[in-house]
C-alpha cells in the first residue's frame, strides 16, 4: 500500500482560492484544527466552507478566508453559539446557507453516493427555502407527497481528524462520536486526514473493534500525523475539550486587537493542544 503521509502544510497547499472545503468533526468535537491552522497560514480566500460548524467555521469567518458558509449549526458546545461566527453573520460578512440537520446529513449521503438528490421531509414548512433558493420539492411517484429534493454536498477538498491512522489512509475513530467524517471523505475530490498517531496497519486492530475503522484508504489523498491536532476541541479518548483555551478564544470576538494577538500566538504553535 502506498505511503500517503504528508505535512499539514502540504494538505493546506491543496486548497486554492474559490474552492469548496468540507471540514469534518462537529461543534467543538474532533475538529481538524491543525489542518485549519495550516490553511490560515496561506493566502487563500473566497472559500465556501461546509461544516457541522465549530471553531473551524468561526476562524475562517473571522480571518475572511470564507466568503460563503454552509452549515446546520455553529457551536462550541459548552458555548452555545460560536461567537466569531455570530459576529460574521451579524455583520453580513459572509453569505450563509442554513440547512436543517437532517437535510445536511442527507446532502452528505447524496454526495457520497453520487446521486443528484435525495428526498426528505426535513425542511418542509420551514424558512430553509429562503436561506437556499436553489432548493426544490419533488412529488413522490408512489404517494404524490411533496418532499424536499436535497441536493448533494460535494467538496474540492475535505479535512478530517481521527484518533489513529495508518500511512495508507485507513482512519480509526475511537470516541463515541464517529459522525460524519466518512461521508465528508466520500464527498470530496481530495481528502486530507490528520491523526493523533500514525501506526502500522495491524496496530489499528489493537486499539478497538473493526467498527471503529471509519475511513477507508481509498478515499484518502494524504495522511498528516498531528498529535493534539484537534485541540482545543475534544478528541476522546485521547483528550477532552480545553475549556480554558476555548473561553480565551471565544472572548476575543469582542475585541479585534485581542483576536489578532490570539491568532498570531495560535498560528505560531505547532500542533500543541
Amino acid at each position: 500500500m502506498a505511503d500517503k503521509t504528508v505535512s499539514a502544510g502540504d494538505a493546506a497547499a491543496a486548497v486554492r482560492s474559490g474552492m469548496t472545503v468540507g471540514i469534518g468533526g462537529w461543534g467543538s468535537r474532533r475538529k481538524p484544527m491543525e489542518l485549519v491552522r495550516a490553511l490560515l497560514r496561506t493566502d487563500v480566500d473566497d472559500l465556501t466552507v461546509v461544516s457541522w460548524g465549530g471553531p473551524d467555521l468561526g476562524l475562517l469567518c473571522a480571518t475572511k478566508k470564507a466568503s460563503t458558509v454552509h452549515y446546520p449549526f455553529c457551536t462550541l458546545d459548552s458555548i452555545p453559539l460560536e461567537p466569531h461566527f455570530r459576529k460574521a453573520r451579524q455583520d453580513a460578512a459572509v453569505s450563509a446557507i442554513e440547512w436543517d440537520e437532517g437535510m445536511f446529513y442527507w446532502g452528505l449521503t447524496a454526495g457520497s453516493m453520487r446521486l443528484p438528490f435525495l428526498p426528505s421531509r426535513a425542511g418542509l414548512g420551514s424558512d430553509v427555502f429562503r436561506s437556499d433558493p436553489r432548493l426544490r420539492t419533488v412529488a413522490s411517484p408512489y404517494t404524490d407527497e411533496d418532499l424536499v429534493a436535497v441536493p448533494p454536498l460535494r467538496f474540492d477538498v475535505a479535512f478530517v481528524h481521527v484518533n489513529r491512522a495508518d500511512a495508507a489512509g485507513n482512519g480509526q475513530i475511537l470516541g463515541a462520536d464517529p459522525y460524519f467524517d466518512d461521508l465528508f471523505c466520500k464527498c470530496a475530490d481530495a481528502v486530507y486526514m490528520s491523526a493523533e498517531a500514525v501506526v502500522p496497519t495491524a496496530a489499528l486492530l489493537d486499539a478497538g473493534p473493526l467498527p471503529t475503522l471509519r475511513i477507508n484508504r481509498m478515499a484518502v489523498t494524504g495522511v498528516v500525523e498531528a498529535p493534539g491536532g484537534a485541540g482545543f476541541t475534544e478528541c476522546p479518548p485521547d483528550y477532552g475539550r480545553d475549556e480554558a483555551a476555548q473561553k480565551e478564544y471565544a472572548a476575543t470576538a469582542r475585541d479585534p486587537d485581542a483576536f489578532d494577538a490570539w491568532l498570531a500566538a495560535w498560528l505560531d504553535q505547532d500542533g500543541a493542544r
